[in-house]
């Protein structure tokens, strides 16, 4: 039974930046959870996130001492002590939406005070990390919540086999940010494939992500996300290890998440991408020395003007004071209801015209800041901007119910596009083929020599702006997975699987074909699956004993 409340699970969320509001309001809107905590060093991010979800829910300004941390070890720290002094848990899960570099030390941290824990996509930014989380997660014991786990839960390691086999050792709820399994139109491209078998078995897929221009710029050149990490890995892990799931999800995963039959892995991952335009040797030559839109000659006639994007499209024109503005400007939706659409733009042009001298600024330092006005050609991006990933199967050897023979999947990550972030592919199968993008699905047989287009559950205008209705679909299984645990209704184990519907295992190994994948870049090779996937289980094996 829940050591919280019976009827409505309580949730702490980390990160009060656009991923944890983005849960926030899906998990309030939803479900019957309750945002009880929210733990972020930004004072002002801190204090707007409470007022929306939490205590100004009461009417209240300010938080009590269990509902605001500047950080998660503030949190970690003072429900460490409530532990020991036999207190009950403060919240039944957690919702870790912070920076990608900081997700495998804060889910270590969380694993002995017994919480389920929702973790935003990329798992971790090292596969040795992933691996960890892995080990650390399956080897918890029973009654986490009074004991701490230790540095030698890293040191078992199990080949991947079957759902059954990982899920039937969780004690608590996991999940992760794959918002694609979550959307209505996946789910329903899924069953037709899987479940309906509507064009018999999958022989080929092509499944693009168009990034759009203006968006890579805004978080892979000047944004968060515009460094590799030190092994190399970057666009393809933080960008777009969500897609690579939703294939092996197509793919890989059995057609019923109750199934005990085991995924069918892949045999080889390549991969090929360059940085393709963000780099000095497109600057154009009218922009001579500048470095910042502000003061660039060349300003005018370039599509990548941050007073363009910023200013012209987004404050002036569709007056939206949400992404990416507020990622500019955090405040500027404070700014406008105070002070009016002119000061914002004072603000913003302010914060647009920030610039640095590399010359007079340390690696580190330029690393943790964005500059939103810098050339797209002049900044310290490093990550690919057009990438292709080919997977491919060989036929499952063996009798299994549904034959499974061998596929090949291609996925083209790309950014100069008018869509943005809306997939699209095709998938062909031995009796027909299937197109899709992300509004609309149509099913080509060839038994009957014509094509259906299958309706997709109409949503409102705020969850089509959450990766198609996926933020919501995945913030309520995991709020009714811990509900249902919490409350007594299910085991951990069919909870996970009926709500949740992705074990930690598939997880990990999806995570790990991103990994391949860089490695074929970067080294330019044909990577065999499961002979990399055992070596780098073993050489983790041995560094953690």
């Amino acid at each position: 039974m829940s050591s919280t409340n019976t009827t409505s699970p309580r949730f702490l969320i980390i990160g009060a930046g656009s991923r944890g509001s983005a849960y926030a309001k899906a998990v309030l809107s939803t479900t019957n959870g309750v945002i009880a905590a929210v733990a972020e060093p930004d004072p002002f991010k801190r204090k707007e996130f409470g007022q929306k979800y939490i205590w100004g829910l009461r009417e209240v300004f300010e938080p009590s001492p269990d509902e605001s941390f500047v950080g998660w070890e503030e949190w970690v720290e003072r429900e460490t002590n409530r532990l020991a002094n036999g207190t009950k848990r403060s919240v039944d899960g957690v919702f870790i939406c912070t920076l990608d570099h900081t997700h495998a030390d804060i889910v270590r941290a969380v694993v002995p005070l017994g919480v389920h824990m929702m973790c935003e996509k990329p798992l971790a930014l090292s596969l040795s990390d992933c691996l960890s989380i892995q080990a650390c997660l399956k080897q918890s014991p029973p009654d986490i919540s009074s004991q701490h786990s230790s540095d030698s839960d890293a040191a078992s390691l199990t080949t991947p086999q079957s759902s059954t086999e990982v899920t039937s050792q969780a004690t608590k709820i996991f999940s992760i940010g794959h918002v694609l399994r979550y959307s209505p139109h996946n789910i329903i491209l899924r069953r037709l494939l899987l479940q309906d078998r509507a064009i018999g078995s999958v022989v080929s897929l092509e499944h693009t992500e168009p990034i759009g221009w203006w968006h890579f710029s805004h978080s892979y050149v000047r944004g968060n996300w515009r460094r590799a990490t030190p092994e190399g890995v970057g666009s393809l892990l933080t960008k777009s290890c969500h897609d690579i799931d939703f294939i092996m999800w197509l793919l890989c995963s059995p057609a019923d998440s109750d199934s005990a039959q085991p995924p069918h892995l892949p045999s080889t991952v390549t991969s090929s991408g360059h940085l393709t335009h963000f780099k000095r040797a497109r600057k154009p030559i009218k922009a001579g020395d500048a470095t910042n839109c502000l003061a660039c000659p060349a300003e005018p006639e370039c599509n990548f003007s941050a007073k363009k994007i910023y200013r012209d499209r987004w404050l002036r024109k569709e007056q939206d004071t949400g992404w990416p503005l507020k990622i500019v400007v955090p405040e500027i939706e404070d700014i406008v209801r105070d002070s009016g659409w002119d000061k914002a733009e004072q603000v913003l042009l302010e914060k647009l015209g920030e610039d640095y001298d590399r010359n007079s600024i340390t690696d580190q330092a330029l690393a943790a800041k964005n500059f939103f006005g810098r050339c797209v050609y002049e900044s310290d991006n490093n990550v690919v901007d057009t990438q292709s990933v080919t997977i491919t199967w060989d036929e499952e050897p063996g009798n299994t119910d549904i034959y499974r023979g061998p596929k090949t999947a291609i996925f083209n990550m790309t950014y100069p596009t008018q869509a943005q972030c809306e997939r699209r592919g095709h998938i062909y199968g031995t009796a027909g083929e299937i197109s899709y993008d992300s509004r609309s699905i149509t099913v080509y047989k060839f038994a009957e020599d014509k094509a259906v287009q299958y309706p997709i559950p109409k949503q409102s205008p705020e969850e089509l702006k959450s990766h198609g209705g996926g933020d919501f679909g995945l913030a309520k299984g995991f709020v009714q997975a811990v509900d249902a645990v919490e409350n007594g209704v299910m085991n951990v184990d069919k909870a996970q699987r009926k709500f949740v519907g992705c074990t930690l295992e598939e997880c990990v190994v999806s995570h790990g074909i991103v990994f391949a994948a860089e490695e074929a870049r970067m080294e330019r090779k044909v990577v065999d699956w499961q002979a990399w996937w055992e070596q780098k289980r073993r050489i983790l094996e041995k560094v953690s004993k």
